[in-house]
């Protein structure tokens, strides 16, 4: 085995570092990755996590429930998973902070790339780099920040944004046993063995759609679809009453489509007759109102015929929407869930946002590793 997962449900850090590294005791690890719940003493793991893996890159970030093969959906908990020098041939890890700002220093630590890969990020081949990428999940500043990285290389970037056990009130990201907040994490990875990506939603179009004629992007707000006030129009397009409605947001939410497929902004709250989303929508977009399906089936679906078209899959992370996550637990799917991906070494939390070509809700997205 190239790549290892573990987990554990100690409530002390100490504790659950030591059961971390009993775990992946005897094997030689390149690159760490862990996700964690908020309910842990944040730059005490980050601490303990390097010191138990010396000489090993590692990154993190905290959670809103924790994902591994074998378990159910998990709650205070860190799980982590360790790849060696034959799965990753090389990492360089770069953390950009400030990202509130739009004068962050990502130019700068794309320079830092380069230096070491000795490669023009424009030039880096992406079948053969990936990026993983963790953000501070309370800044709104996923999608300035992924449009910026998508501007400066094709290397594809995945990951999610870090969340806090849905407090709302401070997120984390680690890389090297150092904990930051309003900064984003990038693990720039050569793997060893082959990749690729599944982006998965469980909706529909419903045929209908509205258009952003006045936004608010500072704060992720729709003032208008169609020229009127933004609420109405979307109540008028769900065929539902405000009050219901509101209990619905997660079954009803709306999506920008892309070759057929739908990149999925959710709904937050109505305020006033103003829509907050969980993702920016820019002026002028034109968007489906979508309705969910079954998320079990259409799940399985995509996995298999991801594995069909890419060979068997060794190990996978998963960055899970919390909304889906808080979908599988309302209708009990929970241990049906686990069941798709038992088999496979997984690791993955639930996310306040997920990355993949931007940021997008209400999805998970895949980074599948093969044989």
């Amino acid at each position: 085995m190239n790549i290892l997962n573990a987990y554990s449900q100690k409530t002390d850090v100490q504790e659950a570092v030591d059961e971390l590294k009993e775990k992946f005791s005897g094997f030689s690890g390149k690159f760490l990755l862990y996700f964690a719940s908020s309910k842990y003493d944040h730059e005490l793991l980050s601490v303990k996590m390097a010191e138990a893996f010396p000489g090993v890159e590692n990154i993190g970030c905290t959670s809103c429930g924790e994902i591994i093969s074998g378990m159910p959906l998990l709650d205070n908990s860190v799980v982590a998973m360790l790849f060696n020098e034959k799965a990753i041939a090389d990492v360089n890890i770069r953390i950009i902070q400030n990202i509130d700002n739009e004068n962050c220093d990502l130019e700068e630590k794309f320079k830092g790339f380069e230096e070491y890969f000795k490669i023009p990020m424009t030039e880096m081949e992406i079948d053969k780099y990936v990026g993983i990428i963790l953000i501070d999940g309370l800044r709104l500043s996923e999608e300035k920040l992924m449009e910026n990285i998508c501007n400066r290389t094709n290397v594809v970037m995945i990951g999610g944004s870090a969340g806090d056990d849905l407090q709302f009130k401070e997120t984390r990201v680690f890389a090297n046993g150092i904990s930051y907040t309003n900064a984003a994490v990038i693990a720039l990875l050569k793997p060893g063995m082959k990749f690729g990506f599944l982006k998965t939603q469980s909706f529909s179009e419903t045929g209908k759609s509205l258009t952003a004629t006045k936004v608010n992007e500072a704060t992720r707000e729709v003032l208008e679809f169609d020229g009127k006030p933004a609420v109405g129009e979307y109540l008028k397009a769900v065929g539902l009453e405000r009050e219901e409605a509101e209990k619905l947001f997660m079954k009803h939410p709306i999506g920008l489509m892309f070759e057929g497929e739908p990149f999925v902004r959710s709904l937050r709250i109505f305020n006033g007759d103003n829509i907050a989303f969980f993702c920016n929508i820019i002026e002028g977009m034109e968007l489906s109102v979508l309705e969910w399906g079954n998320i079990i089936a259409k799940t399985k679906q995509d996995l298999q015929a991801h594995a069909e078209e890419n060979g068997k899959i060794e190990a996978m992370l998963m960055f899970n929407c919390i909304l889906r996550t808080l979908e599988i637990k309302s209708k009990n799917l929970v241990d049906e869930y686990a069941e798709i991906y038992k088999n496979i070494p997984t690791i993955g939390f639930s996310t306040y946002g997920e990355a993949f070509l931007g940021h997008i809700n209400q999805t998970a997205t895949i980074l599948t590793f093969h044989e």
